[in-house]
């Protein structure tokens, strides 16, 4: 697939009408590609597990995050409601000697290691299986989509392509690197693995690590790498099930037309309902599949049940 830097428009409604879903599953459809992430392919994923260890994909849930404002994100800002101290000087009201300590957290969905929803993207007015976008998502939330219907389903054979190992220098790709469909490819031969229909994919850009050294600068929606807009045949093509990276925009910044904004995302979501995941951190599992040359695990990342959500923090747990 090509793609006109000075086209945005064509380019997005070519792909767009390439690879578009819509139908596929039925007009009342609500999961998108994780329709191909079925019981046997759970199954699958299952097997996977040998040596029992497991690792934590997630991002901290703190205010030294990387967020600076922009659509109004923040960093979680955690409160306690009771303390220890509360317990010892008042006793909290209740009886023999017993505290507590309550918390509570306040934070945009989508502020650390998450899922985007199927309504989070529209293309032209349109969201995912060609609804009006107005009738699906209201102040009320996502009236049709909302992320809540995907919380049973994520969970299946994961595979962790380490673009960043395999591609780049010093296992990480350089902020504005496109990864296209061969660097995909090139990777999981280097590694031995298959991807194929309803696999949890997981890109590793380096990003993030580079991050951990130098500050978190504008890793919040700044330059950084991602997959090409050229890869949109790829996803609609491999029939994966959802897709996760360590950046925070998934797809390459700044995006590779002249005028454009997560184009990528305008194909995928809408069109393809791809589940997309983003900030995810790949690093300790990554430095494990390179001492034991296994790049495939099971992995279950379900979104909170939001009612109505078009977005949802998650704790990816993937076991070799």
């Amino acid at each position: 697939m090509t793609l006109d830097r000075a086209n945005p428009e064509a380019s997005i409604a070519k792909a767009a009408k390439a690879f578009s879903n819509w139908g596929r599953w039925g007009e009342d459809d609500v999961l998108g590609t994780l329709n191909f992430l079925d019981e046997a392919k759970r199954r699958e994923g299952a097997a996977l597990i040998r040596r029992g260890v497991s690792f934590s994909l997630s991002q901290r849930f703190d205010m030294d995050g990387p967020q600076k404002g922009w659509r109004r994100r923040t960093n979680p800002v955690h409160t306690m409601l009771d303390t220890g101290t509360d317990a010892v000087v008042t006793g909290q009201g209740f009886p023999h000697g017993i505290g507590g300590a309550d918390d509570v957290i306040a934070m945009p969905l989508q502020c650390s290691t998450q899922w985007d929803g199927l309504g989070h993207i529209f293309d032209h007015g349109k969201a995912w299986n060609g609804r009006p976008a107005e009738k699906v998502v209201t102040s009320e939330g996502d009236l049709v989509t909302g992320i809540e219907h995907m919380a049973p389903h994520v969970a299946g054979r994961g595979v962790l392509l380490d673009v960043g190992r395999a591609i780049g220098e010093g296992d990480e790709l350089p902020d504005g690197f496109a990864i296209t469909t061969e660097h995909l490819a090139a990777t999981a031969e280097a590694q031995g693995v298959g991807v194929g229909r309803g696999d949890i994919v997981l890109v590793r850009t380096g990003q993030l690590a580079r991050t951990r050294r130098d500050g978190w600068g504008e890793y919040a929606g700044g330059p950084a790498p991602g997959l090409s807009f050229t890869t949109a045949g790829w996803l609609h093509g491999t029939e994966i099930a959802a897709i996760a990276t360590d950046t925070w925009g998934f797809e390459v910044r700044p995006n590779e037309f002249d005028h454009a904004f997560q184009p990528l995302h305008q194909v995928a979501i809408p069109n393809i309902g791809l589940l997309i995941g983003e900030m995810w951190d790949l690093d300790a599992l990554a430095e494990d599949c390179a001492t034991d040359g296994v790049y495939d695990f099971w992995l279950t990342a379900a979104p909170l049940p939001i009612t109505g959500a078009v977005g949802s923090p998650v704790n990816p747990i993937a076991v070799k």
